[in-house]
């Protein structure tokens, strides 16, 4: 359970040998596009009946119609616990505050006299969100999709979820209650690969959508790789993963902790503890047996824990952490050290960052109100979590006049002869001449 890396005592290799001796979860998305590729062309050629057929197959569910009635989303709404519902509730309004301050405006800019560049932002029409329901059902994922994409300004807005044989073949009543609460009725009972198809192409009442986004499994991820082009996807979602940078002064019992938790989502989980004190690396392991005993899904923690994605990295000091931690980029990446904030703030590769003993990873799974729906794989080197941004798109409108634009006839005509582009150049010299 949990290998030990021990990197003292000599130089860190570079960044790219250094990523690859640290652990990680080995997804191959290309070995399951034969499998994922016939049933998306299926949805395409056949729409509902095949989306009726693959479900019944793989779910176990057999209905007409996967598009979910309004009245069962209000039903489970008026079923939620009052206290999921509360914290429901809580969490749309925190993760809506911090996303509100992401809303971008537009702006123009005076080039020259006579000649300005807009940007104007622009949400995209129609987005589909996944919410996955198979080991756990991530409620708190509507939260996370949703409120962004409204927050944009996106007109449409469609979920899709799994069906559960446990819950007369409709997604998860937390799931329903969460698109009720958020005013989301537009609701298909469909899961994996082929609700990334039935967003791509369209099927039964559902329309074709312009943007995916939402976690899932490795089907749902190659299903978003095989129609990206077609849609727009936010990325390609792999195993949840857990960094913990700690020195001698973290509680080993909240570092036990947090890295079961995130165990806990899948038996391919990673949980990566990187540590100065060997101390607190013992102690950590000697609690972890008796966390993971006490808690419920213990044979699946176990598993994500003794995989080769899971594991404890010893440095000599907290700069060769923050270089061994830049280098694996987690999804999630807590620092328990002295001075935590400062050395968060030296932190440049993570989906998000949870500073200090009191700002768990849990924390930003529900109610923190940042965005749960990030990088993973060490995607965090290059891309960013979910946000406003995601759903909004860049426009630049170009406005001249006819004097600004004869003070750089010149240079247009120079740069385009220079490419060998001369229709270039004549369709600004032909104005001239008029």
């Amino acid at each position: 359970m949990l290998a030990r890396i021990d990197l003292r005592g000599s130089a860190l290799p570079g960044v790219r040998d250094l990523a690859g001796l640290l652990p990680r979860a080995a997804t191959d998305i290309d070995a399951v596009l034969a499998t994922v590729r016939p049933l998306c062309e299926d949805v395409r050629v056949r729409g509902a009946q095949a989306v009726r057929e693959i479900t019944a197959r793989l779910d176990g569910v057999d209905a007409e119609d996967f598009a979910v009635p309004a009245e069962a989303i209000r039903a489970a709404l008026d079923g939620l616990e009052p206290a999921v519902r509360a914290a429901l509730e809580q969490s749309i309004a925190r993760v809506r505050r911090v996303h509100a301050d992401q809303a971008r405006s537009d702006v123009t800019t005076q080039v020259v006299r006579g000649g300005t560049v807009t940007e104007r932002w622009v949400p995209v029409r129609r987005v589909g969100l996944y919410v996955p329901g198979g080991l756990a059902p991530l409620l708190s994922s509507v939260v996370m999709n949703v409120v962004p994409a409204q927050i944009a300004g996106v007109p449409s807005i469609a979920v899709a979820s799994p069906p559960q044989r446990d819950h007369g073949g409709l997604p998860d009543p937390g799931v329903l209650a969460a698109c009720a609460l958020l005013g989301v009725d537009e609701v298909y009972a469909v899961g994996g690969a082929q609700a990334i198809a039935v967003f791509g192409y369209g099927a039964g009442s559902c329309e074709p959508v312009d943007l995916v986004t939402g976690p899932g499994n490795v089907y749902v991820t190659a299903a978003k790789r095989l129609l990206r082009g077609l849609i727009g996807i936010d990325s390609e979602a792999g195993p949840t993963e857990v960094a913990i940078l700690a020195d001698d002064t973290a509680d080993p019992v909240h570092v036990a902790a947090d890295l079961i938790s995130q165990a806990e989502h899948d038996p391919l989980a990673g949980a990566v503890l990187v540590t100065t004190s060997e101390q607190l690396a013992d102690a950590v392991l000697d609690l972890v047996p008796g966390q993971v005993a006490a808690t419920k899904h213990s044979d699946r923690i176990l598993t994500a824990l003794d995989g080769s994605q899971s594991g404890v990295v010893l440095v000599d000091d907290v700069d060769a952490g923050l270089a061994v931690v830049d280098a694996y980029a987690a999804e999630h990446l807590e620092i328990q050290t002295r001075d935590a904030r400062g050395v968060a703030m030296r932190v440049r590769n993570a989906g998000a960052v949870f500073v200090g003993a009191w700002s768990p990873v849990s924390l930003g799974d529900y109610i923190a109100g940042s965005n749960h729906v990030l990088p993973t794989g060490g995607c965090a080197r290059h891309s960013s979590g979910l946000s406003v941004q995601t759903f909004l798109r860049g426009i630049h409108l170009v406005e001249y006049d006819e004097q600004a634009l004869a003070e750089v006839a010149g240079h247009v005509d120079a740069l385009a002869h220079a490419e060998d582009l001369p229709a270039h150049a004549a369709a600004v010299r032909l104005r001239q001449q008029q």
